[in-house]
């Protein structure tokens, strides 16, 4: 079990992190059907700034489900070896990927028709994400066809670089790879989640 956790816990705080940012279209449309922006909008505030509280307030659930995924590790038996910073450095890479993953599930949250069929589509992402991918099996055991797919999950490169990271206390390319992956998702979806928040209101 102890040689286990190296590889489940960073497993377990990316699956925490994607439920928890999946969330975030879900409260969104129930907050537009309820007509909480409408009431939002009456006041004297800026127009964007429900949206942009949402989004901003993701970052502290993403924090909260970081801590306790960490603690829960840690209540199992996990020690890392790298220093504190270092755990850090993976706790604030893992929090902003969730953070940027939940502006694709508040655009959906502004596109979908009910809250329900955002909860639905974004457990079965959440679910297939993470499990079509190494947050708890190594990828070598999985058969050819669900190993290439698992290689093309960027989860996957998330997870190694976290792996790495936390192996050798040092900086990787593969988290180069997934900090740029992450900046791209915020400018590719931060616009037109504005577009779509601007649309419906």
């Amino acid at each position: 079990m102890q040689a286990y956790l190296p590889t489940i816990v960073p497993g377990i705080l990316i699956q925490t992190l994607l439920s928890a940012a999946s969330g975030s279209g879900a409260q969104i449309r129930e907050d537009l059907d309820s007509g909480v922006f409408d009431r939002f909008k009456s006041l004297p505030m800026a127009h964007i700034a429900p949206l942009a509280g949402q989004l901003f307030a993701d970052i502290l659930r993403l924090l909260v489900a970081t801590v306790v995924s960490l603690l829960t590790g840690y209540a199992m038996g996990w020690r890392p070896t790298v220093g504190f910073g270092w755990i850090i450095v993976i706790a604030a890479l893992a929090i902003f990927i969730g953070w940027a993953i939940s502006w694709v599930f508040a655009l959906f949250g502004l596109l979908a028709k009910s809250s329900s069929m955002v909860q639905s589509v974004s457990m079965m992402v959440m679910m297939l994400l993470s499990f079509l991918s190494n947050a708890f099996i190594p990828l070598k055991t999985l058969p050819h066809f669900m190993r290439v797919i698992a290689d093309a999950n960027p989860i996957t490169y998330v997870i190694t670089a976290i792996r790495q990271i936390l192996a050798q206390g040092a900086w990787n390319n593969n988290a180069w790879i997934v900090l740029i992956f992450g900046i791209g998702i915020v400018v590719l979806f931060a616009p037109l989640t504005v577009w779509a928040y601007n649309h419906n209101n």
